[in-house]
Parts: C-alpha cells; sequence; structure tokens
C-alpha cells in the first residue's frame, strides 16, 4: 500500500496537483468490514488534519475525524473503502436533529438533504473535461454519489448505503442515479466499527454506466491507463454546538481537492488514473 501520490498541474485531470491512483486487483466483498488482506493490493490515502481542505470548522485532532482510505478496480468496477475515525456518530451516539434550513432534511426526495450525517461523497469526472465553472452534470460523464453512514435510497432513514448526490434538483440527474443505485450499478456498505469510535465504508462503481468516457463509450482496460477527475468529500456532523456559525451547524466538511468554496468545480477536482497494471508494492512512488 502506498499514500496519495502529488503530481505536478500538467500531469493533473482537474486543476487541483493531487492524484490517487487505482490498480487492477482482487473483487472486494461489500460488507462494511476491511478484511485482513483484502485491500492490500490497493494504494491508500490518508485525511484530514491539515492535509485535506476544510468547507468548515479545521479538524485539529484526529481523535475527532479522520480517514484512511483505499482504492482498485477489478476491470469492470472501480472499488473505494474508507476507515473513518469519528468521536462522535449523528444518529447513533446523539439524537437525529433537524437543522432550521431545512426541516425536510432527512426525507429521501430533493428536498432532502442526502449528505447531512456522518458520510463520504465521491465526485468524478470520467471524460476529464470542463468549460468554465461548472460542477457536475449528473451523468455518466460527471457525477457526486453520497454514501451515508444513518440513511440510504434501499434502506431507507436509519440503515446505511448509498444516496442520490447533487445536481439532485435536477430531475434527469436525480432519475440516473436512482437507476444506478436500484441497478446495482453503484453500491455502498456502511457499518459501525468495533467500539462505535468511527465506521467503515465499501463503495463499488460499474464502469458501465459510471464512467462515461465519452459519449456512449464507458472505461475499460482495453483503453488502457486513464486519467479522470476526482474529488472526495468526508462529513460530521455532531451536536449542533460543535458547528455553531456553519451552514446547517455542519462540525466539519472535509475535502481531497479543492478551494473551501470552489471544491465542487469540476476544474478544482484532482486527478484519479486507473491503471491497467497490478500494484507493484516495491516500486510504487511514495
Amino acid at each position: 500500500m502506498r499514500t496519495l501520490l502529488l503530481a505536478s498541474m500538467i500531469a493533473a485531470a482537474g486543476e487541483f496537483p493531487r492524484t490517487l491512483e487505482a490498480f487492477r486487483g482482487a473483487t472486494p466483498k461489500l460488507d462494511g468490514e476491511i478484511s485482513k488482506n483484502e485491500w492490500t493490493d490497493a494504494n491508500s490515502i490518508e485525511g484530514t488534519k491539515g492535509t485535506w481542505i476544510s468547507t468548515f470548522s479545521p479538524v485539529t485532532d484526529a481523535k475527532d475525524l479522520a480517514v484512511k482510505g483505499y482504492v482498485k478496480h477489478d476491470g469492470k468496477r472501480l472499488y473505494f473503502a474508507f476507515d473513518v475515525t469519528d468521536d462522535v456518530l449523528y444518529g447513533i451516539d446523539i439524537p437525529r436533529w433537524i437543522p432550521k434550513e431545512n426541516p425536510k432534511v432527512h426525507e429521501l426526495t430533493r428536498d432532502g438533504f442526502p449528505w447531512f450525517g456522518d458520510e463520504m461523497e465521491i465526485l468524478i469526472d470520467a471524460n476529464n473535461k470542463w468549460k468554465a465553472d461548472e460542477s457536475v452534470a449528473g451523468n455518466g460523464q460527471s457525477w457526486q454519489m453520497v454514501c451515508n453512514l444513518t440513511k440510504s435510497r434501499l434502506g431507507g432513514v436509519g440503515k446505511g448505503g448509498i444516496l442520490e448526490g447533487e445536481p439532485r434538483r435536477e430531475l434527469s440527474a436525480w432519475n440516473t442515479y436512482q437507476k444506478w443505485i436500484n441497478e446495482r450499478s453503484m453500491e455502498c456498505a456502511a457499518k459501525v466499527k468495533p467500539g462505535g469510535k468511527g465506521y467503515i465504508l465499501e463503495w463499488a462503481i460499474n464502469f458501465n454506466p459510471c464512467l462515461e468516457v465519452e459519449p456512449g463509450v464507458f472505461y475499460s482496460p482495453s483503453m488502457g491507463d486513464r486519467k479522470m477527475g476526482l474529488n472526495i468529500a468526508l462529513g460530521d456532523i455532531d451536536q449542533p454546538e460543535r458547528g455553531e456559525g456553519n451552514y446547517a451547524n455542519f462540525h466539519h466538511e472535509d475535502w481531497f481537492a479543492g478551494t473551501p468554496k470552489g471544491r465542487t468545480r469540476l476544474r478544482e477536482f484532482g486527478t484519479l488514473w486507473i491503471r491497467t497494471a497490478i500494484l507493484n508494492k516495491k516500486n510504487a512512488p511514495r
């Protein structure tokens, strides 16, 4: 396993100089557990505490919030796993309180906030293109999806898993995301860690239909190595007073790439390289 790689602007997909490589490996079991040797053939990534970009209150203590992640693919699906340290689990350690900004926050509709809670988000620009400061389109070429610890499209409020992300108010995006979830084109397992101070997410993303590199064309290893835009978010809701002064009393929202206000713009993404080779631990860059 290797930590995240920093790359020059020239090598980047988005303009943020941070890169992660996904090599080919064994198919993991999506059960919310990082089993022994299950992710040893994957690249790893760590944050936050000064290494990721804070939108709200900065993380100053790794016991409060931290993440170690893994990424690989098996030739058909892209896989991420996230081992999150979190001292307070929303809706588990504390009541499921409602922010004043949205009384419908937990409705599983376009009026809800899928990202409100302890959660992670993946944003991918598969075709690695943008015109100006636009965000994701909500289709196979660029998207933003959510895995929440305590609510999901298939399990409802109380069971963690995958949810429709942004732009959820766009009906076409909403319908596309629902189709992916219902057809299991994208899946996420969420489970509280033993001891309760955090959780595990394991996430699977089908190349087809979720990584559309050109209209109607989906990534395949036969295309060789391919770079795409990537961002990852880690959201943390604690007691309302811990997020006082932040939007919806968020405690933390930390990002792999971008600026605090521009992190969802395609041009501010980092880079994901999908490699056709197997990870060579001995020679992999540190």
